[in-house]
């Protein structure tokens, strides 16, 4: 017992520690209570940007509906008519020009638009749609276009020229959309914009938010413009609490402190009390006394034994790494805020030092058509080859071409930094160690690399090359796939990388090929390129019509995906597709296994029975369809994305070029013309993939509560055959329902299936059920 004190006698109550506890509470008040400020705000700044949303979209709406109601008053002008009537087009556009102020250009051309078809490429695509919109819609449209190097409104309304059908565009300043947003007071801390398809026209407030803009995305009309926004990422409130249980917490914690502070100086004053506390006060020791009497031991990490292995060095720039962007497939962020290049030069240190692991050292590099793609990939290369790998760079080139030339020159290992179907602003890196991969857990093991230190850096870099492969990849494809009767083809690219390709690689095989959106360009300014989004293959029905083609295909940004429409403007979904494959590839491996992921129609299953094959449904997940590939040794996969996997006769990844041109061959060897083939596959009604915005990190666990409600006794998918290999299938005699939770972004997939109308609305509703019971009240479902 310590000698100064009078150690028989308990110490008050009342001490030190009071005045303590009262900070304390205070402290905790003053978190809850900004807690409750800041959610305050955040639900502000949410109603702001909404209503700002509403009026851009009511603004965009209104200018529109100015501009095509002026052209309208245009064309009823008197000199207007006449040159019409007199067949004058030059006359007509100068008429135009002279009474509309601000138009920058004007043209009449018959509705044949053969002089436009003549070069389609150089009159420019997106002219041409709107042109034959125009003459669809029989009134005037409009459109943004690039017109003139640049984005433009473009506006166009058929006319008879001397009694014969025509078409008149107009060029306007993109002012004429833009200004709206002018007079809109959205919130500087959120991000709204106008965007038609990938394309952003205009934008305000913070843009580094706009990459997932489209969650709070509003459609105007049927214009294909869309207002997009954004709110910043929400602050949990503390311990979980909103707005008014915060703050009543935070006044409940004021109030315990001052009652604390006041009964403390009540009792202080009483004579006794003053006394022991004194005494109470002067009897420990001081900080430095103790540190003296009991010196506190070094941390762990400051010591040393003899015999220990050397402590990991983190490379500096490790903390900027963040651990959202290493997903389920691939590695993936937004440019700027998630991916620069010092943070690719790191993933590049750690994709080679897993590979000198595994006593592999050559590896592939190639990148697709986004604007960051040349940065990104010197600096991955910088990182590959810090840690000792021997690097051969590719350029720009299709993912399937990086996939293909890594078998080609003998690598093993590749990398394609590309971000795939996403927006212009994203970018990333599909990894193959080895011939696998990479997917789940070891993408985030490379997480876990840079974090702990754990990257090789070798005692001399290894060695770079240039080389190009893309025309021994059209080569290898052409020297044994060949039509037996030329096909006319349109090919979208959507200004993804596939444009670089495609065009040759079915021209090589014998295909007479109009391309649409083949030239690069990382902006995307025509449309997504997603071809699973039927709104993004409208250009591409138009064009299969217009040039009276036997088919169309689009792929999507980095090519390894593929979507089709017939020449009666039908899109065949990758599921009946993969019927058509695999009865092709059965044909010549009877009992081969076909994999085909959770999204696929029910009837794919007894259609490869039929054909003498062996059905597995798996995951969703490209990554994880090659894994289970090389599993199972099945010759055959595919995804309702679009991914097609052939082992047969190729090497087993996902190819969306390799597929065209495997399609192509399999319709040119039939009698019937390809929409008659394709239309004869089994069909059944059903809504293509449908996504549900949900809070991001959220998805996988409404899925696992919908799934366990699912497997109850008085579940009402009772009777159904339920299938969780990865979210939630339900199939029922006359049809089918899945909700999944994607790996890619804070969204739940969903898709129905029934034999007819009526069996697609009692699933949906059923599932419809399911749903509102698990997620936020409020949640748009959309279906």
């Amino acid at each position: 017992m310590s000698q100064g004190n009078d150690s028989g006698r308990p110490r008050p109550a009342l001490g030190r520690s009071t005045p303590l506890l009262a900070v304390l509470l205070l402290l905790l008040a003053g978190w809850f209570g900004w807690s409750a400020v800041e959610q305050w705000m955040q639900s502000g700044t949410s109603a702001g940007l909404e209503q700002s949303r509403d009026q851009a979209v009511t603004g965009v709406q209104q200018a529109l509906a100015a501009q095509t109601s002026q052209f309208g008053k245009q064309l009823a002008l008197e000199p207007v008519k006449a040159a019409l009537v007199s067949g004058d087009a030059t006359a007509v556009a100068l008429a135009i020009r002279d009474k509309w102020n601000g138009v920058e250009d004007a043209q009449v051309l018959d509705a044949s638009l053969a002089a436009a078809y003549a070069e389609p490429a150089t009159f420019g695509y997106s002219r041409l749609a709107l042109l034959e919109q125009a003459l669809t819609a029989g009134q005037p449209v409009a459109l943004v276009v690039r017109d003139g190097g640049s984005p433009r409104l473009g506006l166009a309304a058929p006319v008879l020229l001397q009694g014969k059908p025509a078409v008149i565009y107009i060029r306007q300043p993109l002012t004429r959309l833009t200004s709206v947003f002018d007079g809109i007071d959205s919130p500087d801390s959120a991000f709204l914009g106008l965007r038609q398809g990938g394309f952003t026209i205009v934008q305000k407030g913070d843009t580094s938010l706009g990459n997932s803009a489209d969650a709070l995305a509003r459609p105007v009309g049927d214009t294909g413009l869309r207002v997009v926004a954004e709110l910043p990422d929400a602050n949990t409130g503390a311990m979980g609490l909103g707005v008014i249980p915060s703050a009543i917490v935070a006044l409940l914690l004021v109030a315990t402190a001052l009652l604390l502070l006041l009964g403390r100086k009540r009792l202080m004053n009483l004579p006794a009390l003053r006394k022991n506390n004194a005494e109470a006060d002067d009897a420990g020791p001081t900080l430095q006394e103790a540190l003296e009497q009991d010196p506190q031991p070094l941390p762990l990490a400051a010591t040393a034994r003899p015999g220990d292995a050397p402590q990991a060095q983190v490379e500096p720039g490790a903390e900027a790494v963040l651990p959202v962007i290493f997903r389920a497939y691939d590695i993936r962020g937004v440019l700027g805020t998630e991916l620069n290049a010092s943070v690719a030069t790191l993933i590049g240190q750690a994709i080679g030092s897993e590979m000198q692991a595994q006593g592999l050292r050559d590896v592939v590099v190639g990148r697709d058509g986004r604007l960051s793609g040349p940065e990104l990939a010197d600096a991955l290369i910088v990182g590959l080859r810090r840690a000792g790998c021997d690097v051969i760079d590719i350029g720009m080139a299709p993912t399937p071409v990086v996939y293909f030339a890594s078998y080609h020159l003998r690598a093993g290992s590749c990398v394609a930094v590309t971000g795939s179907h996403n927006p212009p602003d994203y970018n990333g890196f599909k990894i193959v160690i080895g011939g696998e991969t990479l997917s789940g857990g070891a993408i985030t093991d490379l997480y876990k690399r840079i974090q702990e230190g754990r990257l090789q850096r070798a005692d001399s870099e290894g060695s770079l090359q240039q080389r190009e492969v893309i025309n021994d990849y059209v080569q290898r494809i052409a020297d044994d796939v060949q039509l037996d009767r030329p096909l006319k083809i349109v090919a979208d690219a959507g200004n993804g990388v596939a444009g670089a390709v495609a065009p040759q690689l079915l021209e090589a095989i014998g295909a007479e090929v109009i391309p649409l959106y083949c030239d690069v360009d990382g902006n995307f300014p025509n449309h997504h390129p997603d071809p699973s989004d039927p709104h993004n293959l409208e250009d591409l029905v138009q064009m299969v019509k217009r040039f009276d083609a036997d088919l169309g295909v689009a792929f999507d940004g980095d090519g390894d995906r593929l979507g089709v429409v017939t020449k009666d403007g039908k899109i065949i979904f990758a599921d009946r597709l993969l019927m058509l494959f695999a009865a092709d590839v059965l044909a010549r491996n009877p009992g081969a296994m076909v994999i085909y992921d959770v999204k696929c129609t029910g009837k794919l299953s007894d259609y490869i029975l039929r054909n003498g094959g062996s059905p597995m449904m798996w995951k969703t997940g490209h990554s994880l369809v090659k894994a289970k590939m090389r599993e199972t040794d099945a010759e055959l996969a595919g995804e309702m994305s679009g991914h097609f996997f052939f082992k047969e006769r190729w090497y087993g990844f996902d190819d969306g070029l390799y597929a065209a041109a495997r399609l192509l061959e399999i319709l040119a060897q039939r009698d019937e013309e390809p929409s008659e083939v394709l239309n004869e596959l089994p069909d059944a009604v059903s809504t293509p993939e449908l996504k549900v915005a949900v809070e991001e990190g959220t998805q996988h666990a409404q899925v696992a509560l919908i799934v366990a409600a699912a497997q109850l006794e008085e579940s009402p998918f009772a009777g159904a055959r339920i299938s969780t290999i990865d979210g939630l299938r339900a199939d029922f005699n006359d049809g089918w329902g899945l909700v999944r939770a994607s790996n890619t972004t804070p969204v739940l997939v969903l898709r129905f299936e029934g034999n007819d109308e009526a069996a697609l609305e009692r699933i949906k509703a059923l599932f419809r059920e399911q749903l509102l019971q698990v997620l936020p009240a409020g949640t748009e479902l959309g279906f």
